[in-house]
């Protein structure tokens, strides 16, 4: 198996300054299908040095903004071109179904879309300064050098999510995607350069958190680091990033309620829709999902009738390799995150919670584990507190909406949650209270570009998407000008 030239400095693929490597496993039967180059501290202070010339020196950041929204739209057609090749590798990248990865292609090429539109739309704010003597300016110019961490869930999304905006805006960047699933990534900086952006704009470094990421977090060129990713390594970030200052962005995942009040289910279509969109919630992408809805807090009265259903209905999943016909759920990205799962459903049910679907790893091969439905929970629990990030839905439950409130919001992050009702106006009333940055109504996992995506508390900083996801990658700045200046004489002199 070659080496893929997965380090792209100045325009230039290259392999690692030292000649590592590493190997990328498929999570169906944990062979390797591609060897990439294992950067290094020296790879990456190339690629920010590249990026910092660009910046200072190049055209990009000075482009004309209808030019760096043209090219924007551009990308976005390869993406759409490309999309069947693309959903294939991210669906063996990253272990999801080849459908997953189809529609993520489609969000990336939205993205990129939106902040096309989204930029060249906007102008500076003209300050009255209660003057005809004054012309006063607010404008919006680029952060810089960008350096951008993304994760290995949804590789390429979450790289768009930070490309499309940083380039909008005219910088700069560095990007280091996971190094368990770089593949898509890379295939995007090649798109990149087909689409005519010019040589330093945009870099890659393949490698490790704990060296590239770090050393792009501490490095004093760069003037924005954004990271999305799991909060022992966000906080790592933040505080490389503190000794030079530099804006910080985090996404650090959540542990998102799914409320569901009684009167969602009167009818049985209210039923059938909760019941499905439960499953949805939890079990998309196998749970390997920021914003999975893995805590189901339902009334009461309706548990024991819904956990059944839903129960059974998660026994017939089918899972297996994500590009065969039928199947619906594919393994977990690797053999760690195969362990943490189990470990976290040993300890739920050493703790009293009652298992009524999965909980197994099926024999053969790869990182599968069962969609597993825990019931029985309680505040108690480490499955409760804490992020599994695997196919692992929990239930908890209520019988006065005020408690249905509080345990939603009993928890120490705040990414997204949604509430299911046949009362509009208890579903708002609801919704107001819940202290997450995205609520869902009837609903569970859509999002728009238009708007933005961040949580409350410990699931972050910052938001990504919609306009303030642009003005992460921006400075502004307040132009004052004096039309007719005179003399203060503030001083005798």
């Amino acid at each position: 198996m070659s080496v893929q030239l997965t380090i792209h400095v100045d325009g230039d693929w290259r392999k690692a300054a030292s000649g590592a490597t590493r190997e990328i496993l498929d999570p169906v039967d944990a062979t390797a299908f591609a060897v990439v180059a294992e950067g290094g501290v020296a790879d990456t202070d190339a690629a920010i040095d590249a990026a910092r010339r660009a910046f200072d020196h190049g055209d990009w950041p000075r482009t004309p903004v209808a030019e760096r929204a043209a090219l924007l739209r551009r990308v976005a057609g390869l993406l759409r071109r490309d999309r069947e090749q693309l959903g294939l590798l991210e669906s063996q990248d990253a272990g999801k179904t080849v459908e997953e990865g189809r529609v993520d292609i489609d969000c990336v090429a939205d993205a990129f879309a939106y902040f096309a539109d989204l930029v060249v739309n906007e102008t500076g704010r003209v300050v009255d300064a209660g003057s005809s003597e004054i012309h006063s300016v607010v404008v919006h110019e680029p952060v810089g050098v960008c350096a951008l961490i993304t994760p290995w869930n949804y590789p390429l999304l979450q790289a768009s999510w930070k490309i499309a905006p940083a380039l909008a805006a005219g910088n700069t960047f560095v990007i280091k995607p996971s190094e368990i699933t770089p593949l898509t990534t890379v295939a995007l900086i090649r798109l990149l350069q087909e689409a005519g952006l010019p040589a330093g704009v945009a870099n890659i470094v393949t490698g490790a958190g704990d060296t590239v990421g770090a050393r792009l977090a501490e490095h004093p060129d760069v003037d924005l680091v954004s990271f999305t990713g799991g909060i022992v390594s966000g906080t790592k970030v933040m505080r490389a990033a503190a000794d030079t200052v530099k804006k910080v962005a985090l996404e650090l995942g959540g542990k998102n309620p799914n409320v569901v009040f009684a009167d969602a289910c009167a009818t049985a279509a209210g039923f059938d829709t909760a019941v499905d969109q439960a499953l949805n919630a939890a079990f998309i992408h196998s749970g390997q999902v920021c914003s999975a809805g893995s805590r189901l807090i339902i009334e009461e009265s309706l548990r024991e009738r819904f956990v059944d259903e839903l129960a059974r209905r998660a026994e017939k999943i089918r899972i297996g390799r994500g590009t065969d016909e039928g199947v619906e759920c594919g393994p977990l990205v690797s053999a760690q995150q195969l362990a943490r799962t189990e470990d976290y459903v040993a300890s739920a049910l050493t703790e009293g919670a009652v298992l009524r679907a999965g909980g197994i790893r099926p024999e053969g091969p790869g990182y599968f584990y069962r969609p597993t439905v825990l019931d029985r929970c309680h505040r108690g629990m480490r499955v409760i507190r804490e992020e599994v990030f695997g196919p692992v839905l929990t239930v908890e439950t209520f019988r006065t909406e005020d408690e249905a409130v509080a345990l939603a919001n009993d928890t120490e992050y705040g990414l997204a949650g949604a509430v299911w009702s046949g009362d509009p106006g208890r579903a708002r009333r609801v919704a107001g209270r819940l202290r997450h940055g995205t609520v869902w109504i009837n609903d569970f996992h859509p999002y728009l570009p238009q708007a933005e995506w961040g949580g409350f508390g410990k699931s972050g900083i910052g938001r990504e998407l919609g306009p303030a996801g642009l003005a992460e990658y921006r400075e502004t700045k307040h132009i004052y000008q004096n039309l007719a200046p005179r003399p203060v004489r503030w001083f005798a002199g």
